[in-house]
């Protein structure tokens, strides 16, 4: 299971996330992080569910993370504070093993997904405020054709792909979907990682 993880690591050293370059548009910056570790055996990725009542992307599936504030040194240090504050996590708790796209949503901002592992016996004391359920899912599951679709919208001027992944009754979608879809892609030709993914 250690391959998994240093062989994400390695690529993503080797094709670190592209900053967006669109000229002229002002996008508030903002960043997440994509918690993965090892329970029982199986790699999972945590996701979070909204509380319906928030103003922005109530009752979606997303990453811990939001706004960078002006105390925030870098990005990254943006999302690792947004983990502590929603899940109790302490900075020195997560191995960042990289960065993937920056990628905009139709929400005006420009996020900056990383990518960290937690400890296996990390304790998840999530903030009621910002997170109504933790849910963190089984990689291998997310591979399964059954779980993915792809539709062609028209959004921000354009065609553009949306992915969907469903599990456990919960649609993970839109900026959220697009990190995931992301990360699988990076990690999709690594043997380590081939080898998890087999039926």
């Amino acid at each position: 299971m250690e391959a998994i993880f240093e062989e994400l690591a390695a690529r993503l050293r080797e094709f670190p996330g592209r900053s967006l370059d669109l000229p002229g548009v002002a996008l508030r910056e903002a960043a997440v992080l994509v918690p993965l570790r090892v329970r029982e055996g199986v790699a999972t990725i945590i996701f979070t569910r909204r509380p319906e009542g928030l103003r922005r992307h109530g009752g979606q599936i997303s990453f811990p993370g939001g706004v960078r504030d002006p105390g925030d040194v870098t990005p990254l240090h943006a999302a690792l504070r947004e983990l502590h504050e929603e899940m109790g996590v302490a900075p020195e708790r997560v191995e960042v093993l990289g960065m993937l796209d920056e990628i905009p949503t139709i929400t005006e901002f420009r996020v900056l997904p990383f990518v960290g592992r937690l400890p296996p016996d990390t304790v998840l004391a999530p903030d009621p405020g910002e997170i109504a359920e933790v849910v963190e899912v089984p990689l291998p599951l997310l591979l399964e054709p059954s779980r993915q679709r792809v539709e062609r919208r028209f959004l921000l001027g354009a065609e553009r792909d949306i992915y969907f992944f469903e599990y456990g009754g919960h649609t993970i979608w839109g900026a959220t979907a697009r990190i995931l879809r992301n990360l699988l892609d990076q990690a999709s030709g690594l043997p380590a990682w081939k080898g998890l993914c087999r039926p």
